[in-house]
């Protein structure tokens, strides 16, 4: 049996742009999902902390150092510039498989605090 937990999340970044013409996903700083051990068209969920709306998406990587957070498609009618976000990825893993969680704190500008 497989059971879901979390695998990492990126703790309270700030959306800095919303697409509504782009196709679909989630596009963040290349940065944030190294530290978050995240893959490019990974599947994830968003949890808008402002609003209350949850979808779920994929990863596509944006500029290194850039900071960007951008809903893209349709999902940018859920989420508002400023907006704060929780991006979640999850694994199935058996439950004799153990496994700690990666969680990147962010500032305000989407930097990685330490």
């Amino acid at each position: 049996m497989l059971m879901e937990f979390m695998y990492s999340k990126i703790h309270r970044a700030t959306v800095t742009d919303a697409n509504l013409n782009y196709s679909g996903s989630i596009t963040i700083d290349e940065e944030l999902i190294d530290a978050a051990k995240l893959k490019e068209w990974q599947k994830v969920d968003v949890l808008n902390v402002n609003n209350g709306e949850r979808f779920q998406t994929y990863v596509i990587k944006g500029k290194r150092g850039s900071g960007e957070i951008c809903i893209n498609g349709a999902a940018a009618r859920k989420a508002h510039i400023g907006d704060k976000v929780i991006i979640v990825a999850y694994a199935h893993l058996t439950p004799d498989e153990t496994h700690t969680p990666t969680v990147v704190l962010v500032d305000e500008k989407n930097k990685i605090m330490s």
